[in-house]
């Protein structure tokens, strides 16, 4: 390995300024105003992936391009499909930023700009990897092939119906993802289990527009009242999520698992600091690593209704709304879950509303074989690429596509992201460190060399 391995160190500076053009374009995803810079950077990594070698369709999708981009290909041997994403969330507030979101600006050791965490740096990271392969022996010892898209941070809404399509296309051995984080600074992990989503709005209509309060006030339902009255009753003081048969398919931890969340160096102040948060609230009876990963939650994530402007408006609002998150835990449905959400809220509101429930995005939640001989690869690379060997981890979060992978093309996922929990993606200051993104690059090859060693049964 050391042709490949020289060609990663002697190239450290051409990968960094490579990375800062990629990061300089804005590919938000959820703002139309951003379209044409989401193109821009679908086409500036199809061209940079054809640059190095790799063959590129793009497909058009009624919102943003997918790239598929191989390389040489090698008959008989494994196929590797790595997923990732080249668009970014939104960056407001912007007057939080230290430098401009787009600048990509260096300090510190680190590089700040939206999606550098999430997830351009990955990306691009896997990209340099195979670039290094291509570059010193022509060929990689196995199929390798990137499947990016373009709408992850608003849901994927075209991705499923696309795998589906495409499965022929898209059959692999193995999906490799690095749209996840390490357990720790200098502590690399590999993501085992991912919480699955329920995401619902709930609407109540009182009075057809809104009222003075003083001239109506006690005569009328007022919607916003009776939400609150609704969304205290979704969860007890004790944290228990009160919705009829919300926990009846929820997994157990098995003993190895809480064996080793009790093992890892979890600092449970140090994570209340991370937050910002006076003290950690969590489920009665589980432990806070229990309540990020293995146990399902209920959020709510907004509310509106009535007036929010300066001063006084003295009304009764026509409407009032929230927006509400699950999380969900093996073996939960989110379709499931949604309907019985959607029956609770429905029980616990008076007739004098009028309810409109909108169930808006859902995945599944899943698990990993830990014992698989991709697993022992990727272990294997992570050791040498991080010179420490990783820790296990389940995901709070979710990333849909990994439950679709496995119930479209059969095959499971190693998400194995080299991101900090501290980078700030979706937050104001992204960034990620550059130890980190060298680290993931090497990575990147000797995952590369131990998939195909793990293949061939060496």
């Amino acid at each position: 390995m050391e042709d490949v391995l020289g060609y990663v160190e002697s190239h450290r500076g051409n990968f960094l300024a490579e990375l800062q053009e990629l990061l300089r374009i804005p590919s938000i995803s959820a703002d139309p105003a951003y379209r044409e810079d989401v193109l821009r950077c679908s086409q500036f990594l199809a061209d940079h992936l054809r640059g190095i070698g790799l063959s590129v369709e793009i497909f058009q999708t009624p919102g943003h391009p997918i790239l598929l981009a191989g390389t040489p290909v090698i008959p008989g041997a494994p196929t590797v499909l790595y997923y990732g994403h080249y668009d970014v969330q939104p960056v407001d507030p912007l007057d939080l930023w230290q430098t401009p979101p787009f600048a990509a600006d260096i300090r510190n050791g680190n590089i700040y700009a939206r999606g550098a965490s999430d997830d351009k740096g990955p990306v691009f990271a896997y990209i340099k990897g195979v670039e290094a392969f291509l570059r010193t022996r022509g060929k990689l010892p196995l199929n390798f092939r990137f499947f990016l898209e373009g709408e992850e941070e608003v849901g994927s809404t075209h991705l499923d119906p696309f795998i589906a399509e495409h499965r022929e296309l898209l059959k692999a051995d193995v999906v490799v993802i690095a749209d996840t984080a390490q357990f720790a600074p200098e502590v690399p992990s590999i993501t085992y289990g991912l919480r699955g989503l329920a995401y619902l709005e709930v609407n109540l209509q009182g009075p057809s527009h809104d009222l003075h309060s003083g001239s109506f006030g006690g005569t009328v339902p007022n919607p916003a009242g009776i939400l609150v009255d609704v969304l205290s009753r979704l969860k007890d003081k004790r944290g228990v999520i009160q919705i009829p048969g919300f926990y009846d398919k929820v997994l157990p931890l098995a003993s190895w698992e809480k064996e080793m969340y009790d093992s890892l160096p979890f600092d449970a102040e140090e994570y209340r600091a991370l937050t910002g948060a006076r003290k950690l609230r969590t489920e009665e009876g589980f432990t806070p690593l229990e309540c990020r990963w293995a146990r399902p939650t209920l959020d709510i994530n907004g509310l509106y209704g009535g007036y929010e402007g300066p001063g006084a408006k003295t009304i009764i609002p026509a409407r009032a709304g929230a927006k509400v998150s699950m999380r969900l835990v093996p073996d939960q449905d989110p379709a499931e879950i949604a309907d019985l959400f959607a029956r609770y809220v429905l029980s616990l509101c008076p007739e004098d509303v009028s309810v409109k429930i909108k169930n808006l995005h859902g995945g599944k939640p899943i698990l990993i074989n830990v014992n698989s001989p991709w697993m022992k690869a990727a272990r294997t690379a992570i050791t040498k690429g991080f010179g420490k060997a990783p820790v296990l981890a389940r995901e709070g979060g979710s990333i849909p596509v990994v439950a679709t992978f496995k119930e479209i093309l059969q095959v499971d996922s190693l998400m194995m992201g080299f991101g900090r929990p501290d980078d700030g993606a979706h937050s104001p200051n992204e960034k990620l460190c550059l130890d980190d993104f060298y680290r993931g690059i090497l990575t990147s090859v000797y995952l590369i060399d131990e998939l195909a060693r793990s293949a061939a049964g060496t």
